[in-house]
């Protein structure tokens, strides 16, 4: 039956599908490890972040960086040189996520797993590297490797080799929004029976003097130099921008008969998905916010849940002038006064595609924990923001679903609900 003439086609929403999050891995510069990452975001302890010699001489001449993990250690230096670092951050991450789940790639059925993994820019530093070998040293010394090493799947790939993978392998970018988008996707797989089980989230290490030196001139990052730990400071008053940083964050999902059948211990639920996108800019978001709102109300409709259900938001929060008010606006709007919001970029730095990731994996700890990591670096709250934001100390509460939102360049919105186990 066709739809009446004028009125647009709808279909009727699925029914609800509560996929099962049974592992989480997490490389930051808030520390490696689940518990290590989550401890430094939730205690406000000091992250890895400082000057970095190659970004010598630019405004922004500091990044956040994973300096408790060595990838050549936990991979080996052979299977390490096969990957850029996005990559062997991922592998890193996606190896804790599925020891975390109790799962063993020797006895699963391999061909029933799938991999999604979020990057914007892939391995950009090993491009960027054998650009200046073309310049310096001519044709004949470019490496071999170059697209296997810089593509936006690298990461994808190397996992998938790396656990003997033989299900769908896929690699999502849209800039920011790259690792919740990743995520969202593993839901879909699930619920349409493709996979039983789907290892997800977002890397990212882009510490390139070419991409910070774009990113000052589009004036986009701090340039609070002479203290750097405070730089990203989400919501507050004297926000300058956001400060890149690397890391990988990954959670193993399930579809809830698997997850039952094998008596795998649940930390919480991705429950709906939402996506959209702004059709306005290549580099600003929508000033309405009417594109991440779609992206939010869908996800709601999505789980079967009201705005009135949501206790806490992850944010995407990057410490822009702009875009902090305009998402948080926008989650007044929907959401109302009630939900505890925070951002943990300023624990981690803005992890570009692998943002979605992380932020999605501290959403499953603070539900499974019932607490809310803080916004460090808030000392002055804009007064403009309209929600109440979590700052300086985690703080406890009760809450049975959080929302994720992400946002990135090109007009990419993403939401995920999660909901407690």
């Amino acid at each position: 039956m066709s739809a009446a003439p004028g009125r647009p086609y709808r279909r009727a929403p699925l029914a609800p599908f509560a996929a099962a999050v049974t592992g989480v891995g997490l490389v930051t510069a808030a520390g490696t490890g689940a518990d290590a990452a989550w401890h430094g975001v939730t205690e406000g302890l000091a992250p890895s972040v400082g000057p970095r010699p190659e970004l010598d001489g630019l405004p922004c001449d500091f990044f956040y960086s994973v300096t408790d993990c060595d990838p050549g250690a936990i991979l080996g230096v052979a299977a390490q040189r096969l990957m850029d670092r996005f990559a062997q951050l991922a592998v890193v991450a996606a190896r804790e996520a599925v020891a975390d789940a109790g799962l063993d790639p020797a006895v699963w059925d391999s061909g029933r797993v799938g991999i999604v993994i979020g990057s914007a820019h892939g391995g950009l530093p090993f491009y960027d590297e054998q650009h200046a070998v073309l310049a310096d040293r001519g044709p004949r010394r470019v490496s071999p490797k170059l697209a296997p090493l810089s593509v936006v799947n690298g990461a994808a790939s190397s996992v998938s080799l790396d656990l003997g993978v033989h299900g769908p392998s896929l690699a999502v970018s849209t800039a920011c929004s790259s690792g919740t988008v990743a995520i969202g996707t593993a839901h879909q797989m699930l619920r349409s029976g493709a996979c039983d089980i789907v290892i997800a989230g977002g890397a990212e290490s882009t510490c390139t003097r070419l991409l910070i030196a774009s990113a000052c001139s589009l004036k986009a990052v701090s340039t609070r130099r002479e203290d750097p730990t405070s730089a990203c400071r989400p919501f507050d008053t004297h926000r300058d921008g956001f400060v890149v940083g690397e890391g990988a964050g990954l959670i193993v999902l399930e579809h809830p008969d698997h997850a039952r059948a094998r008596g795998a211990a649940v930390r919480a639920h991705v429950s709906g998905y939402g996506a959209s996108s702004d059709a306005h800019s290549a580099v600003a978001p929508d000033p309405e916010g009417l594109g991440i709102e779609r992206a939010l109300r869908t996800a709601l409709a999505d789980a079967g849940l009201s705005p009135a259900d949501v206790g806490h938001v992850n944010a995407h929060g990057t410490s822009t002038l702009s875009n902090d008010l305009i998402e948080t606006t926008m989650l007044h709007r929907v959401l109302g006064e009630s939900p505890l919001v925070t951002s943990t970029k300023a624990m981690t730095g803005h992890t570009l595609g692998a943002a979605g990731g992380i932020e999605a994996a501290f959403a499953v700890l603070a539900l499974q924990r019932q607490l809310v990591p803080p916004t460090v670096n808030l000392d002055a709250p804009d007064p403009r923001i309209p929600i109440e934001v979590v700052a300086k100390e985690a703080r406890a509460a009760s809450f049975d679903c959080a929302v994720k939102t992400s946002l990135g360049f090109g007009g990419h919105n993403a939401a995920l609900v999660l909901t407690r186990a």
